[in-house]
């Protein structure tokens, strides 16, 4: 029997890169992958080829940062396969500059994805998980929940502030049997990364080569990239988690960079 037979996992973000990835392990761990994203096309393909060696998916159309499309979006997965036990909230950008030229409609941009997608989609599964009194909730921060970068200040914020909401569910969904956890992820060289890779060295007047080994990889034991089946496979280690052990922790994930 395989560890999520049965089970319904939301993964927001989950057309591509980390979020994709997640998606296809939940589902050939035997799982019914709901895949939310704004861009719906895409979100349809990554169910299509999932649905080639796992449960039937489900593609929808999700911006995080919408109270009645996430709404609508959870209710739709809810009707389809009629619970919901795994929420993902992977959805994320990044803007990268000074923070004494950070323009506050960017600021607030990033905040919005990270934190109130975060929260929209929570409350939105809650009432399902607290119903049928299990579910696990693991968001996906990064090496800066614990630590910061120059030219970094939303994101930074954004993801220290997802630990605090973490610690928050892991105290109240205990009674309903509601698990919530944080995998923080090392640089991983998704579109994300590589956007910010040319963006680092001009804001940074070094080269594109010193950005990776200089600045993202340095602290790392090995020079290596975090790969996002590492994520995936931490992620679904705290979904499948059969108790409140481990709830309200958080795992770094990073080859050595940072280490608790």
């Amino acid at each position: 029997m395989a560890r999520f037979d049965g089970k319904v996992g939301i993964i927001t973000g989950a057309a591509s890169g980390i979020g994709r990835a997640i998606a296809e392990q939940f589902a050939r761990e035997g799982g019914h992958a709901v895949i939310a994203d704004l861009d719906l096309d895409a979100a349809r393909k990554t169910a299509s080829a999932i649905a080639t060696f796992g449960p039937a998916p489900l593609a929808v159309s999700m911006d995080v940062t919408d109270e009645q499309h996430v709404e609508d979006g959870v209710a739709a997965a809810a009707e389809r396969f009629g619970r919901i036990d795994v929420l993902v909230s992977n959805a994320g950008i990044q803007i990268v500059r000074p923070l004494a030229e950070f323009p506050f409609s960017d600021w607030k941009k990033l905040l919005s994805i990270h934190l109130d997608g975060a929260f929209l989609t929570t409350r939105a599964c809650l009432k399902y998980m607290y119903a049928q009194k299990s579910g696990s909730v693991v968001y996906i921060g990064s090496v800066h929940s614990k630590e910061a970068s120059k030219l970094k200040a939303p994101y930074v914020t954004a993801k220290h502030g997802l630990i605090g909401l973490c610690k928050v569910l892991a105290k109240e969904g205990a009674e309903h049997n509601v698990r919530a956890n944080v995998v923080c992820p090392g640089f991983v060289r998704t579109p994300l990364v590589e956007k910010q890779i040319p963006e680092q060295a001009k804001e940074l007047g070094i080269s594109e080569d010193d950005v990776v080994r200089n600045v993202m990889l340095k602290d790392t034991v090995d020079g290596e990239f975090t790969t996002v089946e590492d994520v995936a496979a931490a992620v679904l280690h705290f979904a499948g988690f059969p108790s409140n052990a481990l709830t309200g922790q958080s795992m770094v994930v990073s080859h050595g960079w940072f280490m608790q």
